[in-house]
């Protein structure tokens, strides 16, 4: 799963999600891309399980490139633990994914293989999305 080498600080502010993306809303690589509808939080695991089943889809056909890292900690305490005793230890990692933001980009595929590929990805994410083309 993607998650970064070494983090400073393990327990950061919640902070606020975007409505738009101000940045990263346009195709920068491939042809294709997966842009996201709605603004959100996606774990390391939600990426990396789209990740698989686009790369099980293209089968070393064509070039994927990533467009978010999860390189925000999210903490949780443990169950059945009572209120109090302060912050609960690093649990997993999250993206920030504003409305707008392109997730994944592909290249080297026909349209509709692209196309396929992207649209089981957007299967494993928890938010709304839109293929995108490049004109």
């Amino acid at each position: 799963m993607l998650q970064p080498s070494r983090v400073k600080h393990t327990k950061v502010h919640k902070g606020k999600l975007r409505q738009r993306a101000s940045r990263g809303a346009s195709l920068s690589f491939g042809t294709f891309g997966l842009k996201s509808e709605e603004s959100s939080w996606l774990k390391s695991n939600q990426l990396e399980s789209a990740r698989k089943v686009m790369a099980r889809f293209i089968q070393r056909g064509g070039k994927m490139w990533i467009r978010v890292f999860p390189d925000k900690p999210r903490t949780a305490k443990s169950s059945e633990v009572g209120m109090g005793g302060g912050r609960g230890a690093l649990s997993h990692f999250v993206a920030p994914v504003e409305a707008g933001r392109v997730i994944f980009e592909i290249d080297g595929l026909s349209e509709d293989q692209a196309r396929e590929a992207l649209r089981l990805a957007g299967h494993k994410l928890p938010i709304k999305t839109r293929i995108i083309k490049r004109n």
